[in-house]
């Protein structure tokens, strides 16, 4: 499916009425609008930024059930998490996949609970369950984390869990909806709310960025799945509402491979500020993180605070040999979790609040969907949208999410950077046979070519260099200087497909090194 952003803003015709305008391209609103246009309604989904600009391309790039939230008691949320991780193991296979975990342990005593709650875990998943937990010596703990700190070790548990590329599966949910008729756009910042004589919503304005014009649509229902800016939106329906959302931000580190040196991944339990930390290979590289650590306040690129930074170190160089230090950081990023706002208490504290989404229904008849996670994004786009089909006065369709194969879908697996386009890495391929100097490499560092520049542009809706070098490829959250060193070839090749000028390619070049300072030390 081709996402072409010219032929989304041809559809946007002063008299349509569409069943659902979607304020929001991230995981949940992307959910929403694949589960409205699967279901046959008229949907039309607008981002400020780029799809999955914001926390849903930060992640820890884990599906899971989440074992922190067992141990936390949050029966309920887990249960639904594992049931969702089958669905998107089965619906998007090309994006995710099976991953092994780790857990070393230093007393007999924590090797047994993991083992008892892990086995609780797999249980949990029923029929879609991926691997059963088993108890490790210490030699088998060695040969599976070569670099692991041996000194007092007992042993540790081998569990499984998922993992998928966050924002390819972003692109994807996009070209879906497309293919059901949904109408995507990026890079349109909704600036009004529309409500009619009764103060109920009828549509909401925007300004497409890319040409600065102004756009009205008519909708029966509204829908604000806009992550950590739910408040921003809120505010736009009412100019007195209070904040629901507390962020919580998540900071990773990105290391070479070798810190690890196998294909199992680290997870320590219980750190000193009680989050569970991860080490997880990931595009030939290793992910460190995350941690937890409330902030005031929102914005699209957050960057790692000294502390957070220095915590992973310290955590990693605690069970780590040769651990790796800031010499040895490659990149850095930071993504804003959408916690409820504390309403007494601790506001300090956000490690117990539930991970649970919630959605709320406006006097206006603005319906907002916030909190979750991205491995629930199926969940919550068939929870909104049975709400939307209420407050729209729709015909009653059931959800068609469950067993619907997401743009790419292939189970065919390939060891190379080609596993992420799924079905389309044939198209890929079949420019460069018609092309051949579209198969040089980007950069000598990665497996990416110019075909890729290309195709990013024609068939999923990349704008910019950004776009390209952060979420259609992963290369400026893998190797920040990589990313830098690759623009000029990007933004030349985007400026050809697209039909830029050299004015063009400086202002890109100009934005995008400023961006890399946030993913650098």
């Amino acid at each position: 499916m081709k996402l072409s952003r010219n032929e989304a803003i041809q559809n946007l015709k002063d008299d349509t009425l569409w069943d659902v305008a979607i304020i929001g391209g991230g995981a949940t609103g992307l959910g929403v609008a694949v589960d409205a246009a699967s279901r046959g309604y008229k949907t039309i989904l607008v981002e400020k930024y780029d799809f999955a600009k914001g926390t849903s391309s930060k992640s820890t790039k884990l599906v899971h059930g989440g074992v922190r939230y067992l141990a936390n008691g949050d029966i309920k949320l887990v249960l639904g998490a594992l049931h969702e991780r089958g669905l998107l193991f089965k619906n998007a296979p090309h994006v995710s996949s099976t991953q092994s975990f780790v857990i070393p342990s230093y007393s007999f005593f924590n090797k047994m609970k993991f083992l008892i709650g892990l086995k609780l875990y797999d249980w949990m998943a029923g029929k879609l369950h991926i691997g059963k937990s088993v108890l490790l010596s210490k030699d088998e703990v060695v040969q599976k984390l070569p670099k692991i700190n041996t000194t007092n070790l007992q042993g540790g548990v081998l569990y499984f869990d998922g993992q998928f590329d966050d924002a390819r599966l972003a692109v994807n949910l996009a070209q879906t909806a497309a293919s059901y008729g949904a109408t995507i756009i990026n890079y349109a910042e909704v600036n009004s709310i529309h409500k009619d004589l009764n103060g109920k919503v009828i549509g909401l304005s925007f300004i497409d960025r890319e040409t600065n014009t102004a756009h009205r649509v008519k909708a029966k229902a509204v829908v604000n799945a806009t992550g950590i800016f739910v408040d921003d939106i809120l505010k736009l329906d009412t100019a007195t509402h209070k904040n629901l959302v507390r962020p919580s931000q998540g900071a990773h580190i990105v290391v070479d491979k070798k810190f690890l040196g196998g294909r199992d991944a680290l997870m320590i339990p219980e750190t000193s500020d009680g989050r569970v930390l991860f080490g997880v290979p990931w595009h030939e590289h290793v992910l460190l993180g995350t941690t937890d650590t409330p902030i005031n306040e929102h914005q699209i690129e957050p960057r790692p605070l000294e502390e957070e930074i220095e915590f992973i170190l310290k955590t990693a160089n605690q069970y780590l040999e040769n651990a790796p230090t800031r010499a040895d950081v490659k990149s850095i990023y930071a993504g804003l979790r959408p916690l409820a706002a504390p309403k007494d208490g601790d506001s300090n504290s956000t490690k117990e609040i539930s991970r649970d989404h919630k959605l709320i229904k406006s006097d206006s008849n603005l319906i907002t969907i916030t909190g979750g996670k991205w491995t629930t994004y199926r969940k919550m786009g068939e929870d909104t949208v049975n709400m939307v089909a209420k407050v729209g006065n729709l015909p009653e369709v059931a959800c068609k999410t469950k067993h619907l194969e997401i743009h790419g879908y292939t189970t065919e697996k390939t060891n190379t950077h080609w596993q992420v386009y799924g079905s389309d890495a044939i198209e890929i391929k079949k420019l460069i046979a018609s092309d051949a100097s579209l198969g040089q490499k980007i950069h000598p560092g990665f497996e990416n070519v110019i075909a890729e520049i290309v195709w990013s542009c024609q068939n999923e809706m990349a704008l910019h260099v950004e776009d390209f070098l952060s979420r259609r490829t992963r290369m400026l959250l893998l190797d920040a200087q990589a990313a830098k060193e690759s623009a000029p070839l990007v933004a030349k090749v985007m400026a050809q497909t697209l039909g830029k000028d050299q004015a063009w390619i400086d202002h890109e070049l100009s934005e995008f090194e400023t961006l890399v300072k946030n993913y650098t030390l």
